[in-house]
C-alpha cells in the first residue's frame, strides 16, 4: 500500500477534567495541520473536539476522577475522524431540545451538539456499554 494512502491513528485516554480539552483539541490541530486543513477547517474541527471533550468530562463523566474519557483519531488522505468517549450513563441524542428554539435561547448550556455538527461533515452518537462515544469526521477541501 502507498504511504500516501495509510491511516494513521492515534488513541489516547484523558482525566476527567476541563484542562483535557486543551490536549485533545491541540492533538487534532496538530494532526489536522499534517493532513494539509485549510486554517478554518482547522479552527472548527479543534472547537467540536473541545466541545466533545467538555460533554465527555461534564455530562458524561461528571468530573468523576475515576473515568477516563477516550480520544481515538484517525487520518486518511481525504478526511480526519475523531471518536470521543465516555465512561458515564450515556444519553438520548433526540432528548436533547433545540437550543435555537426561542424557550432555549436563553439556556446556559445545551449548544455543544448543535455546535459540534455546525463544525464537523459527519457526526454520530453510539450508546457504549458504559458510556457514550461521539464520532465526528471532517474532509479535507
Amino acid at each position: 500500500m502507498p504511504e500516501d494512502t495509510e491511516t494513521q491513528r492515534v488513541e489516547t485516554y484523558l482525566d476527567s477534567e476541563l484542562e483535557s480539552a486543551d490536549a485533545a483539541e491541540n492533538l487534532v490541530i496538530e494532526v489536522a495541520r499534517d493532513l494539509g486543513f485549510a486554517e478554518e477547517e482547522i479552527h472548527k474541527l479543534g472547537m467540536a473536539v473541545r466541545e466533545s471533550v467538555v460533554n465527555a468530562v461534564v455530562h458524561g463523566n461528571r468530573y468523576n476522577r475515576r473515568k477516563k474519557v477516550h480520544l481515538a483519531v484517525s487520518s486518511a488522505p481525504d478526511r480526519l475522524t475523531v471518536k470521543v468517549g465516555d465512561e458515564g450513563e450515556g444519553f438520548d441524542i433526540n432528548s436533547i431540545g433545540n437550543p435555537i428554539a426561542d424557550h432555549n435561547l436563553l439556556q446556559q448550556s445545551g449548544r455543544g451538539i448543535f455546535l459540534i455538527r455546525a463544525f464537523v461533515d459527519e457526526f454520530s452518537v453510539r450508546r457504549l456499554t458504559h458510556g457514550t462515544e461521539v464520532t465526528l469526521m471532517k474532509y479535507r477541501q
